[in-house]
């Protein structure tokens, strides 16, 4: 049996598959003129397995998971559409019958470590940089197809699509590259707004591997009559393309109803930046590592990765094997107790990057730079959250000087919203008053976008209009002056790396 897609004018309903690096789900937004509320239907795990080969997405259950959602959905009523967002950079290879090669691997596997050179070497890096205004990261899809070159794999493929686009065909049946997901691979041209077809030749990259490009808004298909029948939806339900990669999604749910403001889209990463016409692609801003990528309506999301509330999350999963606490209020309480500014971190060294014991890789970091070892729980949080804090703060004011933009409030975004002790020491580090969430960003902007492709809402304007009336935000006021954090990010800068 099928449910209709809801018809009326005044509130609809759309799903938003949104997946994230620990969990998927289904989340049913109901929108109206002046109503916006979100329902989750369907939660389900997001666990990468080990392979012989390396690490790898379980993509065939996140699949299955967003079939379970969606089946929910209609037994819940039914929707208007479907738009699905994910992590960027990673993809699934399909053969000439357009059969999934492989399962896809994960952005942290290491295989990347020493990619870059090999593509530095057809493209040097400030050249590579001039043209898709790409931050460095080990993981970028650039350098996941370099370090794969000569496979089995790739050499069989005819068809790349990143996680979102290979979810949606899957869906749909249809080939395409959403935007602004597209715009992380480090083959997109930052000018263009297209793909850079002379890059990819000079790294003996096959164009055709690369499906044309589509728009947040544009239709993507409707559901494969396997997928209606599994689910219950009708098969003339839409699936529409949105902001495909999350944190595009996330900016495009910034409450800011002024000019002036930065935004951190705050998770197991920490994006941080600024919403720009044009790209920054300067030497300056390549030296800094900021990135240059596509957000809704043409604008750039010229930002830098922070790594964010990984940190925290790693923390919690060993604390939880050895049997201590892992409640997130209990900690943050420990936290505010404990001794301000005793240890601090570089969130971005590189040995936070892989999963593991990451409470004796932040006490190891201490004790090699010549700092105070945290030993209790509440001390590690402490570190991370004004360690993060300090990242934020360097993030943001960079991203105004190279951007020549000056910033009067922060809109923190995201899961890190709920954090009151990071947004409070975010405030107090940067001096600016900062405004907490909503929580739910990256699925707002998904469902805001099938919204407004159906005629229910307006232009960016309008939709960060609609959040900022419906939404619960925080506000948070900087407490004294920054002179207690300038000392903090002077001594972390000037730390010896190699005791």
């Amino acid at each position: 049996m099928t449910t209709t897609p809801p018809s009326s004018a005044f509130t609809s309903a759309f799903a938003a598959v949104d997946l994230g690096a620990t969990s998927g789900r289904v989340i049913v937004g109901r929108v109206g003129p002046d109503n916006l509320d979100l329902t989750e239907v369907h939660r389900f795990p997001n666990t990468p397995v080990r392979l012989p080969d390396g690490l790898r997405w379980d993509v065939l259950a996140l699949f299955q998971g967003v079939l379970d959602g969606l089946r929910e959905a209609a037994r819940r009523g039914g929707v208007a559409s479907i738009g699905v967002d994910t992590w960027a950079v990673d993809y699934g290879l399909l053969d000439t019958d357009g059969a999934l090669l492989g399962h896809p691997y994960h952005y942290r596997d290491d295989r990347t470590d020493a990619a870059a050179a090999s593509v530095w070497a057809r493209v040097g890096p400030e050249e590579l940089y001039g043209i898709t205004g790409l931050q460095h990261l080990p993981f970028n899809t650039v350098f996941q197809l370099a370090s794969s070159r000569g496979t089995a794999q790739q050499d069989a493929a005819r068809t790349l699509l990143l996680i979102p686009d290979l979810l949606i065909h899957w869906l749909t049946g249809s080939v395409g590259a959403e935007e602004t997901n597209a715009s992380t691979t480090g083959l997109f041209d930052a000018r263009t707004g297209t793909w850079s077809k002379d890059l990819m030749k000079r790294l003996s990259l096959d164009p055709v591997l690369f499906p044309a490009l589509r728009t947040p808004g544009e239709p993507a298909g409707t559901l494969l009559s396997h997928v209606a029948a599994y689910t219950g939806l009708d098969p003339r339900t839409p699936v529409t393309t949105v902001a495909s990669h999350d944190t595009a999604s996330a900016v495009a749910a910034v409450p800011a109803t002024e000019p002036g403001f930065a935004y951190i889209s705050c998770g197991t990463w920490s994006l941080a930046g600024l919403e720009l016409d044009a790209p920054v692609l300067s030497e300056a801003s390549r030296a800094a590592n900021f990135t240059n990528e596509r957000g809704i309506d043409g604008t750039i999301r010229y930002l830098r990765n922070i790594m964010g509330m990984w940190l925290l999350e790693e923390c919690r999963r060993t604390w939880e094997k050895e049997n201590l606490p892992t409640h997130i209020p209990t900690l943050l309480a420990d936290a505010a107790r404990a001794e301000a500014f005793a240890s601090l971190v570089d969130p971005d060294a590189p040995e936070f990057l892989a999963p593991g014991d990451m409470p004796t890789r932040i006490r190891g970091y201490c004790a090699r730079t010549g700092q105070h070892v945290p030993g209790s729980q509440g001390a590690i949080v402490r570190c991370i959250l004004e360690s993060l804090a300090l990242a934020h703060r360097r993030t943001l004011r960079q991203a105004a000087a190279l951007a020549g933009r000056d910033i009067r409030r922060i809109h923190l975004v995201g899961g890190g919203s709920r954090n009151d002790l990071l947004c409070q020491l975010t405030a107090d580090a940067t001096g600016l008053p900062v405004v907490a969430g909503p929580t739910e960003a990256t699925a707002l902007g998904n469902i805001l976008v099938q919204a407004r492709a159906a005629g229910l809402v307006g232009d960016l304007t309008d939709m960060r209009r609609l959040i900022a009336s419906t939404q619960h935000l925080r506000h948070y006021t900087p407490r004294g002056d920054t002179s207690s954090w300038d000392d903090a990010a002077t001594r972390l800068d000037s730390a010896p790396r190699n005791l």
